[in-house]
Protein backbone atom coordinates (compact mmCIF):
# COMPACT_ATOMS: atom_id res chain seq x y z
CA UNK A 1 0.00 0.00 0.00
CA UNK A 2 1.28 3.46 -0.93
CA UNK A 3 1.32 6.63 1.17
CA UNK A 4 2.31 10.01 -0.30
CA UNK A 5 3.78 12.94 1.62
CA UNK A 6 3.81 16.27 -0.22
CA UNK A 7 6.53 18.58 1.03
CA UNK A 8 9.95 17.12 1.88
CA UNK A 9 10.94 19.73 4.45
CA UNK A 10 11.46 18.96 8.12
CA UNK A 11 7.80 18.11 8.81
CA UNK A 12 7.30 16.08 5.63
CA UNK A 13 10.54 14.14 6.07
CA UNK A 14 9.62 13.45 9.70
CA UNK A 15 6.24 12.10 8.56
CA UNK A 16 7.94 9.81 6.07
CA UNK A 17 10.45 8.62 8.65
CA UNK A 18 7.90 7.71 11.34
CA UNK A 19 5.61 6.01 8.83
CA UNK A 20 8.51 3.96 7.45
CA UNK A 21 9.80 3.02 10.90
CA UNK A 22 6.45 1.51 11.85
CA UNK A 23 6.56 -0.86 8.85
CA UNK A 24 2.81 -0.88 8.17
CA UNK A 25 2.84 0.25 4.52
CA UNK A 26 4.87 -0.88 1.53
CA UNK A 27 5.86 2.49 0.05
CA UNK A 28 6.13 6.16 0.99
CA UNK A 29 6.48 8.70 -1.83
CA UNK A 30 7.95 12.12 -1.00
CA UNK A 31 7.06 14.99 -3.35
CA UNK A 32 8.65 18.43 -3.44
CA UNK A 33 9.01 21.29 -5.93
CA UNK A 34 12.70 21.85 -5.20
CA UNK A 35 14.81 19.97 -7.72
CA UNK A 36 16.35 16.82 -6.21
CA UNK A 37 15.26 17.66 -2.66
CA UNK A 38 12.69 14.89 -2.19
CA UNK A 39 14.98 12.41 -3.94
CA UNK A 40 17.81 13.30 -1.57
CA UNK A 41 15.63 13.04 1.53
CA UNK A 42 14.30 9.68 0.34
CA UNK A 43 17.81 8.35 -0.27
CA UNK A 44 19.00 9.51 3.15
CA UNK A 45 16.01 7.86 4.83
CA UNK A 46 16.48 4.62 2.87
CA UNK A 47 20.06 4.45 4.09
CA UNK A 48 18.57 4.18 7.59
CA UNK A 49 16.52 1.10 6.67
CA UNK A 50 19.08 -1.58 7.54
CA UNK A 51 20.10 0.32 10.66
CA UNK A 52 16.56 0.83 11.96
CA UNK A 53 15.07 -2.43 10.73
CA UNK A 54 12.32 -1.29 8.38
CA UNK A 55 11.42 -2.56 4.91
CA UNK A 56 9.19 0.30 3.77
CA UNK A 57 10.36 1.65 0.42
CA UNK A 58 10.82 5.44 0.35
CA UNK A 59 11.07 7.22 -2.99
CA UNK A 60 11.26 10.89 -3.91
CA UNK A 61 10.17 12.95 -6.88
CA UNK A 62 10.37 16.56 -8.01
CA UNK A 63 6.76 17.35 -8.81
CA UNK A 64 5.93 14.17 -10.74
CA UNK A 65 2.55 13.24 -9.27
CA UNK A 66 2.22 10.23 -11.56
CA UNK A 67 4.53 8.50 -9.08
CA UNK A 68 1.90 9.00 -6.36
CA UNK A 69 -0.77 7.12 -8.34
CA UNK A 70 -2.80 4.67 -6.30
CA UNK A 71 -2.01 6.23 -2.92
CA UNK A 72 -4.31 5.16 -0.08
CA UNK A 73 -3.37 8.23 1.98
CA UNK A 74 -1.72 11.52 1.08
CA UNK A 75 -0.34 14.03 3.56
CA UNK A 76 -0.10 17.71 2.58
CA UNK A 77 2.62 19.60 4.45
CA UNK A 78 3.29 22.15 1.69
CA UNK A 79 3.18 25.87 2.30
CA UNK A 80 5.19 28.72 3.74
CA UNK A 81 5.35 30.08 7.29
CA UNK A 82 4.19 33.60 7.98
CA UNK A 83 7.09 36.02 7.49
CA UNK A 84 7.71 39.41 9.14
CA UNK A 85 5.48 42.06 7.57
CA UNK A 86 3.22 39.50 5.89
CA UNK A 87 -0.50 39.90 6.51
CA UNK A 88 -2.73 36.96 7.38
CA UNK A 89 -4.52 37.43 4.05
CA UNK A 90 -1.23 37.22 2.15
CA UNK A 91 -0.22 34.02 3.96
CA UNK A 92 -3.59 32.42 3.35
CA UNK A 93 -3.57 33.48 -0.29
CA UNK A 94 -0.17 31.92 -0.94
CA UNK A 95 -0.79 28.69 1.01
CA UNK A 96 -4.30 28.32 -0.39
CA UNK A 97 -2.90 28.39 -3.92
CA UNK A 98 -0.30 25.76 -3.03
CA UNK A 99 -2.74 23.45 -1.23
CA UNK A 100 -5.37 23.76 -3.98
CA UNK A 101 -2.84 22.82 -6.68
CA UNK A 102 -1.41 19.93 -4.65
CA UNK A 103 -4.89 18.58 -3.91
CA UNK A 104 -5.89 18.66 -7.59
CA UNK A 105 -2.77 16.69 -8.55
CA UNK A 106 -3.28 14.12 -5.80
CA UNK A 107 -6.93 13.51 -6.66
CA UNK A 108 -6.13 13.28 -10.38
CA UNK A 109 -3.77 10.36 -9.82
CA UNK A 110 -5.42 8.81 -6.73
CA UNK A 111 -9.19 9.43 -6.91
CA UNK A 112 -9.82 7.24 -3.85
CA UNK A 113 -7.20 8.94 -1.70
CA UNK A 114 -7.71 10.04 1.91
CA UNK A 115 -6.06 13.42 2.48
CA UNK A 116 -4.49 14.54 5.74
CA UNK A 117 -3.90 18.29 5.90
CA UNK A 118 -0.97 19.68 7.91
CA UNK A 119 -0.41 22.99 6.09
CA UNK A 120 -1.28 26.14 8.04
CA UNK A 121 -3.64 27.69 8.87
CA UNK A 122 -4.64 24.06 9.20
CA UNK A 123 -8.39 24.29 9.89
CA UNK A 124 -8.80 26.72 7.00
CA UNK A 125 -6.67 24.64 4.64
CA UNK A 126 -8.74 21.55 5.49
CA UNK A 127 -11.86 23.59 4.69
CA UNK A 128 -10.29 24.60 1.37
CA UNK A 129 -9.67 20.96 0.44
CA UNK A 130 -13.34 20.21 1.17
CA UNK A 131 -14.48 23.06 -1.06
CA UNK A 132 -12.20 22.31 -4.02
CA UNK A 133 -11.39 18.59 -4.13
CA UNK A 134 -14.75 16.95 -4.73
CA UNK A 135 -13.87 14.27 -2.18
CA UNK A 136 -16.42 13.04 0.35
CA UNK A 137 -16.01 14.68 3.74
CA UNK A 138 -14.91 11.50 5.51
CA UNK A 139 -11.76 11.44 3.36
CA UNK A 140 -10.42 14.87 4.40
CA UNK A 141 -8.75 15.14 7.81
CA UNK A 142 -6.94 18.03 9.49
CA UNK A 143 -4.11 16.77 11.69
CA UNK A 144 -4.10 19.49 14.39
CA UNK A 145 -5.99 17.84 17.24
CA UNK A 146 -3.72 14.79 17.26
CA UNK A 147 -0.65 17.00 17.74
CA UNK A 148 -2.28 19.37 20.22
CA UNK A 149 -3.49 16.44 22.32
CA UNK A 150 0.04 15.00 22.44
CA UNK A 151 1.31 18.36 23.67
CA UNK A 152 -1.48 18.46 26.28
CA UNK A 153 -0.51 15.02 27.59
CA UNK A 154 3.13 16.09 27.76
CA UNK A 155 2.19 19.10 29.90
CA UNK A 156 -0.10 17.01 32.10
CA UNK A 157 2.61 14.42 32.74
CA UNK A 158 5.07 17.22 33.50
CA UNK A 159 2.68 18.75 36.06
CA UNK A 160 1.84 15.36 37.59
CA UNK A 161 5.50 14.26 37.59
CA UNK A 162 4.41 10.89 36.23
CA UNK A 163 5.06 8.66 33.19
CA UNK A 164 3.27 10.02 30.14
CA UNK A 165 1.75 6.54 29.58
CA UNK A 166 -0.31 7.16 32.75
CA UNK A 167 -1.98 10.20 31.21
CA UNK A 168 -4.88 10.65 28.81
CA UNK A 169 -6.45 13.84 27.50
CA UNK A 170 -7.77 15.57 24.38
CA UNK A 171 -7.67 18.99 22.76
CA UNK A 172 -10.62 20.10 20.64
CA UNK A 173 -11.62 23.18 18.61
CA UNK A 174 -9.10 25.22 16.58
CA UNK A 175 -5.44 24.52 15.88
CA UNK A 176 -4.29 27.95 17.04
CA UNK A 177 -2.86 29.56 20.15
CA UNK A 178 -6.17 31.21 21.02
CA UNK A 179 -8.59 28.60 19.70
CA UNK A 180 -7.42 25.38 21.34
CA UNK A 181 -9.67 23.75 23.92
CA UNK A 182 -7.71 21.38 26.19
CA UNK A 183 -10.33 19.32 28.02
CA UNK A 184 -8.95 19.45 31.56
CA UNK A 185 -12.38 18.36 32.80
CA UNK A 186 -11.96 14.98 31.09
CA UNK A 187 -8.20 14.46 31.46
CA UNK A 188 -7.19 11.47 33.56
CA UNK A 189 -4.27 9.67 35.15
CA UNK A 190 -4.95 5.92 34.96
CA UNK A 191 -8.68 6.64 34.82
CA UNK A 192 -8.67 9.08 37.75
CA UNK A 193 -9.55 12.71 37.02
CA UNK A 194 -6.42 14.88 37.05
CA UNK A 195 -8.32 17.34 39.25
CA UNK A 196 -7.79 14.79 42.03
CA UNK A 197 -4.05 15.46 41.79
CA UNK A 198 -3.71 19.03 40.50
CA UNK A 199 -5.16 22.29 41.74
CA UNK A 200 -7.45 24.42 39.60
CA UNK A 201 -4.63 26.95 39.28
CA UNK A 202 -2.19 24.29 38.10
CA UNK A 203 -4.69 23.00 35.55
CA UNK A 204 -5.02 26.51 34.13
CA UNK A 205 -1.22 26.63 33.80
CA UNK A 206 -1.26 23.31 31.93
CA UNK A 207 -4.02 24.53 29.64
CA UNK A 208 -2.23 27.77 28.79
CA UNK A 209 1.12 26.01 28.23
CA UNK A 210 -0.63 23.61 25.86
CA UNK A 211 -2.25 26.40 23.85
CA UNK A 212 1.11 28.10 23.17
CA UNK A 213 2.92 24.81 22.59
CA UNK A 214 3.75 25.55 18.96
CA UNK A 215 4.77 29.15 19.63
CA UNK A 216 7.01 28.03 22.51
CA UNK A 217 8.88 25.65 20.23
CA UNK A 218 9.15 28.22 17.45
CA UNK A 219 10.73 30.65 19.90
CA UNK A 220 13.23 28.03 21.09
CA UNK A 221 14.05 26.53 17.70
CA UNK A 222 13.70 29.57 15.46
CA UNK A 223 11.36 27.51 13.27
CA UNK A 224 8.31 25.29 13.57
CA UNK A 225 8.55 21.90 15.26
CA UNK A 226 8.73 18.73 13.17
CA UNK A 227 9.21 15.61 15.32
CA UNK A 228 5.82 15.69 17.08
CA UNK A 229 3.91 16.78 13.97
CA UNK A 230 5.49 13.90 12.05
CA UNK A 231 4.61 11.44 14.80
CA UNK A 232 1.02 12.74 14.96
CA UNK A 233 0.62 12.23 11.21
CA UNK A 234 2.04 8.70 11.43
CA UNK A 235 -0.57 7.76 14.07
CA UNK A 236 -3.38 8.98 11.82
CA UNK A 237 -1.97 7.22 8.74
CA UNK A 238 -1.49 3.96 10.63
CA UNK A 239 -5.04 4.04 12.00
CA UNK A 240 -6.30 4.40 8.40
CA UNK A 241 -4.02 1.88 6.70
CA UNK A 242 -4.39 -0.73 9.46
CA UNK A 243 -8.08 0.05 10.10
CA UNK A 244 -7.34 0.49 13.79
CA UNK A 245 -10.41 2.66 14.46
CA UNK A 246 -8.59 4.78 17.02
CA UNK A 247 -10.37 7.76 18.53
CA UNK A 248 -8.26 10.77 17.59
CA UNK A 249 -9.17 14.48 17.72
CA UNK A 250 -9.06 15.82 14.15
CA UNK A 251 -10.19 18.87 12.23
CA UNK A 252 -13.18 17.67 10.21
CA UNK A 253 -16.16 19.14 8.39
CA UNK A 254 -19.07 19.48 10.80
CA UNK A 255 -22.73 19.20 9.88
CA UNK A 256 -24.53 20.12 13.08
CA UNK A 257 -22.17 18.37 15.48
CA UNK A 258 -21.21 20.53 18.45
CA UNK A 259 -23.66 23.15 17.17
CA UNK A 260 -21.55 23.97 14.10
CA UNK A 261 -21.91 23.43 10.35
CA UNK A 262 -19.88 24.14 7.22
CA UNK A 263 -16.65 24.50 9.16
CA UNK A 264 -13.59 22.37 9.95
CA UNK A 265 -12.55 22.31 13.60
CA UNK A 266 -11.18 19.68 15.94
CA UNK A 267 -13.48 17.04 17.43
CA UNK A 268 -12.97 13.41 18.49
CA UNK A 269 -13.24 11.00 15.55
CA UNK A 270 -12.96 7.28 14.94
CA UNK A 271 -10.28 6.89 12.25
CA UNK A 272 -10.27 3.74 10.13
CA UNK A 273 -9.87 2.44 6.60
CA UNK A 274 -12.52 4.83 5.25
CA UNK A 275 -11.00 7.87 6.95
CA UNK A 276 -13.44 9.48 9.38
CA UNK A 277 -15.65 6.57 10.37
CA UNK A 278 -17.59 8.45 13.04
CA UNK A 279 -17.61 11.80 14.80
CA UNK A 280 -17.95 11.32 18.56
CA UNK A 281 -20.22 13.73 20.38
CA UNK A 282 -19.07 14.18 23.96
CA UNK A 283 -20.64 16.33 26.65
CA UNK A 284 -18.94 19.65 27.33
CA UNK A 285 -19.32 22.00 30.26
CA UNK A 286 -21.01 25.34 29.65
CA UNK A 287 -17.60 27.02 29.73
CA UNK A 288 -16.18 24.54 27.21
CA UNK A 289 -19.18 25.03 24.91
CA UNK A 290 -18.63 28.77 24.99
CA UNK A 291 -14.91 28.41 24.23
CA UNK A 292 -15.65 25.97 21.39
CA UNK A 293 -18.13 28.41 19.82
CA UNK A 294 -15.66 31.30 20.15
CA UNK A 295 -12.93 29.24 18.47
CA UNK A 296 -15.29 28.27 15.66
CA UNK A 297 -16.18 31.91 15.04
CA UNK A 298 -12.48 32.81 14.78
CA UNK A 299 -11.95 30.01 12.25
CA UNK A 300 -14.91 31.26 10.21
CA UNK A 301 -13.36 34.71 10.14
CA UNK A 302 -10.13 33.26 8.72
CA UNK A 303 -12.07 31.10 6.25
CA UNK A 304 -13.63 34.29 4.94
CA UNK A 305 -10.26 35.21 3.43
CA UNK A 306 -10.63 32.26 1.03
CA UNK A 307 -13.46 34.04 -0.72
CA UNK A 308 -15.98 31.20 -0.69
Amino acid sequence: MKVTVVGAGAVGASCAEYIALKNFTSEVVLVDIKEGFAEGKAMDLMQCASLNGFDTKITGTTGDYSKTAGSKVAVITSGIPRKPGMTREELIGINAGIVKDVTANLVKHSPDVIIIVVSNPMDTMAYLVHKTSGLPKERIIGMGGALDSARFKYRLAEALDCPISDVDGMVLAAHSDTGMLPLTSKATRNGVAVSEFLSAEKLVEVEEATKVGGATLTKLLGTSAWYAPGAAVSVLVQSIVCDQKKMIPCSVMLDGEYGESNICVGVPCIIGKNGIEKIINISLTDSEKEKFATAAKAVRDVNGDLGF
